[in-house]
């Protein structure tokens, strides 16, 4: 490993058009922290990165002398060490419920989306449009019975689902108006917020330009 320089402000190697990076920019963005972001091209990363994360990929989070190199503990640690306003929730049953939501929609929509976008005309990928937007509206319902997902706050499950949705084109993916209509206003109510709209990469601002 090479000697890493010491940074005097947290700094964020992202890629603009992962749906991951983009989660831990919506809670850079909520939280207001000062950030240096580096857009990276995951097919040729800075040397600088391998030397400061073994797997030498995206993101990868500078915080002084620590680094961290996976998304859902840049978010955690990112709430804990910015307060305010907070994103999990304070009581330990809350909290453990917003962690398996979490480790849901990583388990049922993550994968599809991954694959759904690294090969968009590849064999099977209908498939896993199909699975992933039939899902999403198996689940709307859900997204209608509170202001944010299944709670009265923005919490850090909002910031792992948002940038699947504003994905939903680059997928080629169409929900049915009349299944999710409170997918849709859900839409609405996250992709106005001030934060969420200062989180968007160019490229991610072209999605639905």
């Amino acid at each position: 490993m090479g000697v890493v320089t010491k940074r005097s402000s947290m700094t964020f190697f992202s890629d603009p058009s992962s749906h991951y990076s983009h989660r831990v920019r919506i809670v850079l963005a909520e939280k207001g922290v000062t950030v240096d972001v580096v857009d990276v091209d995951p097919d040729s990363p800075p040397e600088e990165l391998a030397d400061l994360n073994p797997y030498n990929a995206l993101p990868t989070l500078v915080d002084r002398d620590l680094v961290l190199y996976e998304p859902n503990i840049m978010m955690e640690y990112l709430d804990e060490r910015f307060p305010h306003p907070p994103l999990l929730p304070v009581y330990p049953v809350a909290r453990a419920n917003s962690r398996l939501m979490i480790h849901r929609i990583q388990k049922d929509w993550c994968g599809l989306v991954d694959r759904i976008l690294e090969e968009p005309s590849a064999k099977g990928v209908d498939a896993a449009r199909k699975e992933l937007r039939e899902s999403l509206q198996a689940t709307a319902p859900l997204f209608g019975e509170m202001p944010f997902f299944l709670s009265e706050e923005f919490t850090i499950v909002d910031c792992c689902i948002a940038p699947i949705l504003w994905r939903l084109p680059a997928m080629g993916i169409e929900l049915d108006p009349k299944q999710s209509k409170q997918i849709t206003k859900y839409m609405e109510r996250i992709f106005s917020r001030e934060g969420f709209k200062a989180s968007l990469s160019d490229l991610e601002e072209d999605i639905r330009s």
